[in-house]
């Protein structure tokens, strides 16, 4: 039986679409997934979770509301703003595409010099910075056991570095909760599985718009 032109060339282009679309698979397969964000959190036990099981905590829930991300554990209970900026190279050993840093908590129950905070916050910051990752800033509130001068110079360094070009800004990651008691372990000092519950819904649109600003890889 003999071909037409018309069918030869239909039998020609049909081979070459098959040909690109076999190639196109080959590739897509070496290249992989596109990868999921690498989110770091750096903080102290609010966000490790002190006093919870670990599907309870600040991570574990943000993960399941969250569940393409990978989560860079680098909270640590008790910690200050000094031991952050400490292990800062530690935790971005293997690269970050965002970060929430959470310190200060501990820096105010110390009474350390809130310029003292300030400098080490601003070397975190400017670290990220400089290897363009996204940051949200969820600052702290100081008791006022120090006094008010304490207190107005602890709070001025978070709305300072608050309003730093690029970072994404909360001003207090217990907002809304100091009102609910329920919402606490009986430490009064950290929040229960639903008053966790309760901060992740609130930073949800926070945690959205940093990601947005996640700059695809070249």
């Amino acid at each position: 039986m003999r071909t037409s032109m018309i069918q030869r060339y239909g039998l020609s282009q049909g081979l070459r679409k098959a040909a690109l679309a076999l190639c196109c698979a080959v590739f897509i397969s070496a290249a992989g997934p596109a990868p999921h964000p690498r989110l770091l959190v750096l903080g102290d036990s609010l966000t490790a979770g002190y006093g919870l099981p670990t599907q309870d905590g600040f991570q574990a829930q943000l993960a399941a509301r969250f569940p393409d991300l990978v989560l860079i554990d680098a909270a640590v209970s008790g910690d200050t703003s000094a031991g952050g900026l400490a292990r800062l190279d530690w935790a971005l050993a293997d690269g970050a595409d965002a970060a929430i840093v959470e310190l200060g908590g501990n820096d105010a129950l110390r009474g350390i010099d809130p310029a003292e905070m300030g400098a080490n916050l601003t070397a975190i910051l400017d670290d990220l910075q400089k290897r363009h990752i996204p940051v949200l800033l969820s600052g702290m509130q100081a008791p006022q056991n120090y006094g008010q001068d304490y207190a107005t110079r602890f709070n001025a360094v978070f709305e300072t570095l608050g309003h730093r070009p690029g970072v994404i800004y909360d001003p207090f990651f217990l907002q809304g909760l100091l009102d609910k008691p329920n919402l606490f372990q009986a430490d009064h000092l950290h929040p229960n599985r639903e008053g966790v519950a309760f901060e992740v819904a609130r930073l949800a649109p926070l945690i959205t718009a940093l990601l947005a600003r996640i700059t695809p890889a070249s």
